[in-house]
């Protein structure tokens, strides 16, 4: 991991836990009021930082297991090679992108069990802009390449 990447990665995990905690501490001292609004507001403060504590690490796990698929795809030359034009912005050209895509979805659909097809394709549907379905992609090339392995 790049240390830039790390960094802002350790700065939002502090940050997250930090509010978690500050707003168990107000959870925890409404609880002690004793009236029912107070107990009911103080058991609602407590289950909002645990459950955004918890998404925060299922992103951090999806993340790294991302990263994993991406090294192992690199080391295999697998990785398609990112030099479809930009605009200015930075983002890529969509004609290009939906081009790159097209040929992806054909790759998968003649490989659908193979990791590295789905994992290339989520790549082009990011390279799209359809992060929902890349990421939809992605869990799938986890889910075939954690049984492969199992």
């Amino acid at each position: 991991m790049r240390p830039r990447v790390r960094w802002t990665l350790t700065f939002a995990v502090v940050l997250s836990v930090f509010y978690a905690l500050l707003l168990a501490f107000k959870g925890i001292a409404l609880l002690n009021e004793g009236s029912a609004a107070g107990v009911l507001l103080g058991l609602a403060i407590l289950v909002v930082p645990l459950l955004g504590l918890a998404l925060v690490a299922r992103e951090i796990q999806f993340g790294r297991q991302c990263a994993r698929l991406a090294e192992e795809l690199d080391s295999e030359d697998g990785l398609p090679v990112d030099d479809l034009p930009r605009r200015p912005s930075g983002r890529v050209d969509r004609a290009a992108a939906d081009g790159q895509f097209a040929r992806m979805r054909e790759e998968t659909e003649a490989n659908p069990d193979r990791w590295q097809s789905w994992f290339r394709l989520s790549l082009a549907y990011d390279a799209a802009g359809d992060r929902t379905r890349a990421r939809a992609a992605a869990r799938h090339a986890i889910e075939l390449h954690t049984r492969r392995n199992a």
